[in-house]
């Protein structure tokens, strides 16, 4: 069930400017038990929303490995998002006008700060399990850094601690098709459509890999000279995107992303991922060409009580997403030991 957490109270980002308030839309799933300790807190990706059972159906549900009769499981739609959190599109209650591109910056650490509240509000002292991937991945570790003694157990599936010039260029160059739409400089909810299903097809490239679109897009069709099924799939996955998303959205996501840096105001990297507290278990997707493996290997051996595995994946960056049985299985095995 989605719900929204509405916060009064005045909210300071890392940029230094102050909001008189903020939304959280979050989804829950199950009951917090007597001892509150089945709390499951999922962080979801760039586009997703609050709905995890909905966008990671092979893992949340009745009979999964995070079963509502179990565990008490909660996701939040992240600030800047256009599923329900406070976002681009909404009032300014400064001004009474809508943002559009006046939207504040909310970075990953400004994001749980915000969900701290929200932690606060539903009492839960102690979450059981952290899990997320790629951007939710992000927001887990800063919340683990932050919060050392909150997670048991946290799960970044195909992330990082900061993100990599490679990630950053990637989502550069996504913007800039943004910036280069004609429309994007309207204050319209429609602004810059155009140019972000452009960015998504540029985005896709970067989830899959070589071997995927070799698997799916290959034409069977040897005196085929144009109409080419990999192509029509970039267009598919660029209009797809537009009829759920807008622009200014993903524009903002995109610079959150490129922002996160657990080291930033902690001295080193290093030394932000020592306090980590929670045993953690580090999952890397093998074919991942926009999260390396090598990143993870490497957050893991800087945590205490880290833990690195592989999934073998033709997926890319997506397998995440995808590799439900090999996923589910990792962490058994890992939460049992």
């Amino acid at each position: 069930m989605m719900n929204i957490f509405r916060s009064q109270k005045s909210f300071k980002l890392e940029s230094g400017i102050e909001i008189p308030d903020f939304h959280l839309a979050y989804t829950t799933y199950g009951q917090l038990n007597e001892e509150k300790n089945n709390v499951v807190w999922i962080f979801h990706a760039l586009t997703a929303n609050s709905d995890a059972a909905e966008w990671w159906p092979g893992l949340v549900g009745k009979n999964k490995l995070f079963d509502p009769d179990q565990y008490f499981i909660i996701c939040v739609n992240m600030p800047g998002s256009c599923y329900g959190s406070i976002g681009p599109l909404d009032t300014d209650p400064l001004t009474g006008t809508i943002y559009y591109h006046r939207f504040p910056l909310f970075t990953t650490r400004d994001m749980i700060r915000s969900y701290q509240q929200l932690k606060n509000y539903l009492g839960i002292q102690k979450v059981f399990i952290g899990i997320g991937g790629s951007m939710g991945g992000q927001q887990l570790l800063e919340w683990a850094v932050e919060e050392p003694a909150l997670f048991t157990y946290i799960i970044p599936l195909a992330t990082n601690s900061f993100h990599s010039p490679w990630g950053i260029a990637f989502n550069a160059t996504q913007r800039h098709s943004i910036e280069n739409d004609p429309s994007w400089k309207n204050k319209d909810p429609k602004a810059g459509l155009q140019g972000m299903a452009i960015a998504r097809e540029i985005a896709i490239l970067s989830y899959r890999n070589y071997h995927t679109y070799q698997l799916n897009q290959r034409e069977e069709d040897t005196g085929k000279t144009g109409q080419f099924k990999s192509e029509s799939y970039q267009q598919y996955q660029g209009k797809k995107l537009v009829k759920r998303f807008n622009a200014f959205s993903y524009f903002f996501l995109s610079k959150a992303m490129d922002a996160h840096h657990i080291g930033r105001g902690r001295n080193t990297v290093e030394e932000a991922l020592q306090t980590i507290k929670a045993g953690t278990l580090v999952i890397s997707i093998s074919s991942d060409l926009l999260f390396p493996p090598g990143e993870q290997q490497w957050l893991a051996e800087h945590v205490r009580n880290g833990v690195h595995i592989i999934i073998d994946s033709d997926y890319g960056h997506d397998g995440f997403l995808l590799e439900y049985d090999k996923i589910g299985n990792a962490i058994s095995e890992f939460i049992t030991q």
